[in-house]
């Protein structure tokens, strides 16, 4: 089904993922409507409509699918049977499914594993007491993270050791709710696979950007990626792909791994549009973001090849974005600023991105 330019695309959620997914709609001829429990966000600016309202306000939710042509969501951590709401009322891409395999890390695990992706080992964890007998399988140092509703390092709990204390404190610093224990995994870089599915289970990757994160963020991501990761992007892809195929998916998906011994191991999923993925916006012919809308509308997907030899994107978090002067003096830079109004420690303020002419500037 196609949805023509002149429609309008209703995105669920307003923040950065959804000011840029809608730019990218704009420019195609799209109008905007967000959907957000917040009074404005960073997609207000590009909005031509905003409702407010929670996910759980089911009239609101109706009156919304009414009124817009398509839907999609910014982020996974939308209440799952708001999604399936709305996919009754309309069309949604990616599907109810996509979203709620992403939103529970043991369902992701096992998911994925089930089509022949490699996982760090893991247990889940329903209680203290279980806590204690699955870093008696798992060893430590490990990772305990909460199954939902965990992005950017929230959620999660590094455990050096397995002494009661330490378990103790673990689980109350995750509010005692549903777990997975992760053991560490020996890696030598982090990269991810983006990819598009059209409606017509046509797949298209991005380059494998090499990923660095610091406090559990995204710090920077970097092209071409160390030869150690491009020897594994191949058998990345073919999960990956497999992961499309098998949940129907239509839109950007994004899966993220670490580069291990024996091959590309499996961390997590997200449906929808990526941090690691916002170089494309000049790094690529076609940005995730403009991807995004047409596979979503049905239309041809643009070519994901690369722009430039070598792109960089960092992130601003926090007081990094009052850089921005020295940032624009780079004639190297492309700077993105997603205007919120008050930079804090670990929030994500912008971006900036640098397209070289050569492999060795990156």
């Amino acid at each position: 089904m196609t949805i023509a330019p002149g429609s309008t695309i209703g995105i669920v959620g307003g923040g950065q993922l959804g000011r840029m997914i809608g730019m990218a709609a704009i420019q195609l001829g799209y109008r905007v409507h967000i959907f957000a429990p917040e009074e404005s966000g960073p997609a207000s600016d590009i909005a031509s409509a905003w409702t407010q309202a929670p996910y759980e306000d089911d009239a609101a939710l109706t009156a919304f699918a009414d009124a817009v042509d398509i839907i999609t969501y910014e982020f996974e951590n939308v209440p799952s049977n708001a999604v399936a709401l709305l996919a009754k009322l309309g069309h949604v891409r990616p599907n109810a499914r996509a979203l709620a395999v992403a939103q529970d890390r043991l369902l992701e695990k096992s998911f994925v594993a089930g089509l022949g992706g490699r996982t760090a080992p893991y247990a889940p964890v329903s209680s203290g007491a279980v806590l204690q007998d699955a870093i008696a399988r798992i060893g430590a140092p490990a990772i305990l993270k909460t199954t939902r509703f965990g992005y950017d390092g929230k959620g999660q709990v590094r455990l050096m050791n397995a002494a009661p204390e330490t378990l103790d404190s673990a689980w109350n610093a995750i509010g005692c709710n549903p777990a997975v224990l992760e053991g560490f995994v020996t890696f030598d870089h982090e990269f991810s696979v983006v990819l598009v599915r059209g409606q017509d289970g046509t797949v298209r990757f991005w380059d494998s950007p090499h990923n660095v994160h610091v406090d559990g963020i995204l710090a920077t991501s970097t092209l071409p990626a160390p030869a150690v990761v491009l020897a594994q992007v191949p058998e990345a892809r073919a999960i990956a792909a497999r992961v499309a195929q098998a949940l129907e998916y239509v839109g950007v998906l994004t899966l993220e791994f670490f580069a291990g011994a024996a091959g590309p191991i499996f961390n997590e999923m997200a449906p929808r549009v990526h941090n690691s993925g916002h170089w494309t916006i000049e790094g690529a012919v076609t940005s995730q973001f403009e991807n995004h809308v047409r596979a979503v509308c049905g239309l041809p997907l643009g070519s994901t090849a690369l722009a430039a030899p070598a792109v960089s994107m960092q992130n601003l978090i926090g007081d990094e974005a009052n850089e921005w002067e020295a940032i624009l003096a780079d004639e190297t830079a492309h700077l993105h600023l997603y205007g919120k109004n008050e930079a804090r420690p670990g929030r994500k303020m912008g971006h900036v991105t640098r397209v070289h002419t050569s492999d060795s500037a990156a």
